[in-house]
């Protein structure tokens, strides 16, 4: 397979998440980076260019245009922005025939959301979101666990991402622009809340009817929920809950799920990735490890830990083999369906708190 040719927009000099996607995209040598608009200021966007050896740009737009032009440009573009600037870039890049591969949540608000939505569907190019723990060897496994009816009909789903670096006052550039309603449109429910709720979508194939949420701020002053407690109803008579807090003290990233069914039933923590339980309701739990994967999405061979830069390195390896024609892996990727049930999760929970936890719907 030819390597596909990259783009990035943001993720310049400081930037946490750049980095991951960068180290991501060319851990199994199937993209090359070879442009880049990485920072609103122009010299840093130029150093930081000439820093990894690829082409530079002031803007993004400018970018877009230019790329598309040339008969090297680039393929795909990775958006690693903070979330209030997804919507311009993907929508430019989408609208030039570039395949656009950005960072969740999908937007800071819904007109942005559209926007992104409207380039999409107008656009011949493909939109990914990179929920990267739904690539963890595991959590495939427990997808297809659920998808052959291993856990018979599913009755309980509890989701739970616990942080603890947002207890005090915001400090530093990544907590700051978290922490800024302008910019990240969400707090906890946007940044880790999506996490979840997308993660218990991907393996129980169920997207809750309605929802009751709870959001807090729980540091004096703060402008976003920094913990949310969510009671879920689905459609199939299901019942859930998602508890995420940035102000659980101790907790580091704690993220978590349990799903009971009327068989059986799997509970998977970030914290010891490499298992999964499954509690049969008759007999005793067995421990599934990697040996047992039959995604086949590992790199190293079972007992050798993968974690967080190895699930987004498996998106990258599955975006690059969908550009260059294979569609077995298109469900397993998320697009623009699980960027649009987010921010209406985000949506419906926000609407939901301001009424006191009402039960509301969640849209399409």
């Amino acid at each position: 397979m030819m390597p596909v040719r990259l783009g990035m927009v943001g993720g310049g000099s400081g930037a946490f998440i750049g980095a991951v996607h960068r180290i991501a995209a060319r851990m199994d040598g199937r993209f090359v980076l070879v442009a880049g608009a990485l920072s609103s200021d122009p010299d840093r966007a130029a150093s930081g260019a000439a820093e990894l050896g690829i082409r530079g740009y002031g803007d993004f737009a400018r970018m877009a245009r230019a790329e598309a032009a040339r008969e090297d440009g680039i393929e795909a573009v990775s958006i690693v922005t903070p979330n209030h600037l997804h919507a311009a870039p993907a929508a430019a890049f989408l609208r030039a025939g570039i395949h656009v591969i950005c960072d969740k949540p999908l937007a800071a608000t819904p007109e942005q959301a559209r926007e992104i939505a409207q380039a999409a569907q107008a656009s011949g190019a493909r939109f990914f979101l990179t929920h990267n723990y739904c690539a963890m060897p595991m959590l495939r496994e427990a997808r297809a666990l659920v998808a052959e009816g291993a856990l018979g009909d599913i009755r309980l789903v509890q989701a739970e991402y616990l942080q603890g670096w947002l207890a005090g006052p915001a400090v530093g550039k990544q907590a700051e622009w978290r922490t800024d309603p302008a910019r990240a449109g969400a707090g906890a429910i946007g940044d880790i809340g999506t996490h979840a709720w997308q993660l218990a979508q991907f393996v129980t194939g169920q997207t809750p009817a309605s929802l009751s949420a709870q959001l807090s701020s729980m540091v004096p002053g703060r402008a976003v929920d920094d913990d949310a407690r969510i009671a879920l109803r689905y459609g199939s008579g299901a019942r859930g809950g998602i508890w995420v807090s940035q102000v659980a003290v101790g907790q580091e990233n704690g993220l978590s799920l349990r799903v009971f069914g009327s068989k059986a039933a799997l509970e998977w923590r970030l914290t010891d990735p490499e298992r999964l339980i499954l509690s049969p309701k008759d007999g005793p739990a067995r421990i599934l490890t990697r040996a047992q994967d039959r995604s086949a999405s590992y790199r190293t061979p079972p007992g050798h830990p993968e974690g967080y830069l190895e699930g987004f390195a498996n998106l990258y390896s599955d975006i690059a083999a969908i550009i260059r024609g294979d569609s077995s892996h298109v469900d397993r990727v998320p697009g623009l369906d699980a960027g649009l049930s987010g921010m209406a999760f985000i949506a419906a929970a926000q609407a939901s708190s301001e009424r006191d936890g009402a039960w509301t719907e969640v849209g399409p």
